[in-house]
C-alpha cells in the first residue's frame, strides 16, 4: 500500500477502507498545527496507478482474510475534496470497480474546497457516492480564524455547508478547544454554536488545542502575542458549546487530545454531558489537566 507520513483519520472512520489519494495539506498555514510536519513537500496528489494498486491490493486481502466487502471507503490527506470534480469521479470509479458493494466514501474537507466546485459538481459527486465528509472548521470566532491565518471566515463555513446540504452531502465538524485563546472561550464556543445552529452538521467533535514546539503558534507565544487558556477553562468552553448546541446532532470528545472522553446526542443527551462537564471542572484540578496536556506525545 502506498502510505506516505503519518495517516491521519477521524475516530469514527476505523472500520473504513484507507486508500491514499493526497498526502500533505494544501493550505499548510494554520498556526496550531503540525501534523504533516513529517513530510517533505507541502502537498502531493497520488499517482492514479498507485490508487488503483492499492484498491486492487486491498480487494486480494479482503478476499483472502476472508472479510466482508467493503462498504465506506476514506481517502486519506488532509484534504482530498480539494481535487478536481474528475479526478474525483475517477477515483470512485477506481473503488466500485475494486469494492463493488462500496456505498459511501468519505474525506477530510477545508471549507475552501467546497467553494472550488460548483452545485451540479456536488449533485454529481453525491451520486457516485461521495458523503460524510469530515471538516476542521475550528471555530465560528472570526478573530481567532484570522489570527490562526484558516483562509476563511464563518460566513463562509454556513455558506458552503449549505450548498453541502442542498446536495445532500452531510458532513461532520472538528472544533478545536482553545483556539480562541485566554478569555475568550466561552465567547468562541458561543459563535462556534450560532454557526452550527444554522446548517446540519452530523457531528460536532471536540479536540482540545495542544501546542508544540515546532507549530507556528508555538512562537506566536512566546513573542507574547498570543496566551493559552487555562485546561480548566477549556472544558468550561465545552459547556458553553454543548448548552448553546439547538440542532439536533452528535456531540464527541473522542480523540487522543482529549483527556476526558465524551459521547452523547443532541437534544436528548444535552444534561447528561452537561453533567459529566460539570464535575470535570469541579472535580479536576489543573495541574492534572495540564499533566496530561504537557505528556501528550502527538495527537
Amino acid at each position: 500500500m502506498h502510505y506516505t507520513g503519518t495517516i491521519w483519520r477521524p475516530p469514527y472512520e476505523a472500520a473504513s477502507l484507507l486508500i491514499e489519494v493526497t498526502a500533505g495539506c494544501t493550505h499548510h498555514k494554520c498556526k496550531f498545527c503540525t501534523l504533516y510536519n513529517d513530510l517533505p513537500f507541502h502537498f502531493r496528489m497520488s499517482p492514479l496507478e498507485d490508487m488503483e494498486a492499492d484498491l486492487k491490493e486491498a480487494a486480494g486481502m479482503f478476499k483472502f482474510w476472508n472479510r466482508k466487502k467493503a462498504t465506506r471507503t476514506f481517502l486519506t490527506g488532509a484534504n482530498p475534496f480539494v481535487l478536481k470534480q474528475d479526478r474525483l469521479m475517477q477515483i470512485s470509479d477506481f473503488i466500485h470497480k475494486y469494492f463493488p458493494a462500496n456505498l459511501t466514501i468519505g474525506c477530510f474537507s477545508r471549507i475552501t474546497d467546497i467553494s472550488l466546485k460548483t452545485d451540479e459538481e456536488l449533485a454529481a459527486l453525491r451520486n457516485v457516492g461521495y458523503d460524510g465528509l469530515t471538516i476542521g472548521i475550528e471555530t465560528g470566532d472570526n478573530e481567532a480564524l484570522r489570527f490562526m491565518n484558516k483562509g476563511y471566515l464563518s460566513s463562509d463555513i454556513v455558506e458552503q455547508c449549505r450548498r453541502l446540504d442542498n446536495a445532500g452531502i452531510s458532513y461532520y465538524f472538528f472544533y478545536l478547544t482553545g483556539i480562541s485563546g485566554a478569555g475568550r472561550g466561552e465567547m468562541g464556543a458561543k459563535l462556534t454554536a450560532e454557526v452550527c445552529n444554522q446548517i446540519h452538521p452530523r457531528l460536532v467533535g471536540a479536540n482540545m488545542l495542544t501546542i508544540y514546539p515546532d507549530s507556528e503558534l508555538f512562537t506566536e507565544i512566546k513573542r507574547g502575542a498570543w496566551v493559552e487558556e487555562s485546561e480548566i477553562e477549556k472544558y468550561k468552553e465545552i459547556r458553553v458549546l454543548v448548552d448553546s448546541l439547538t440542532i439536533p446532532t452528535t456531540f464527541a470528545a473522542l480523540g487522543a487530545s482529549n483527556a476526558f472522553r465524551l459521547y452523547g446526542k443532541l437534544p436528548q443527551d444535552k444534561e447528561k454531558l452537561i453533567r459529566d462537564l460539570d464535575r470535570i471542572i469541579q472535580t479536576t484540578s489543573e495541574e492534572e489537566l495540564r499533566d496530561y496536556r504537557t505528556h501528550l506525545p502527538h495527537l
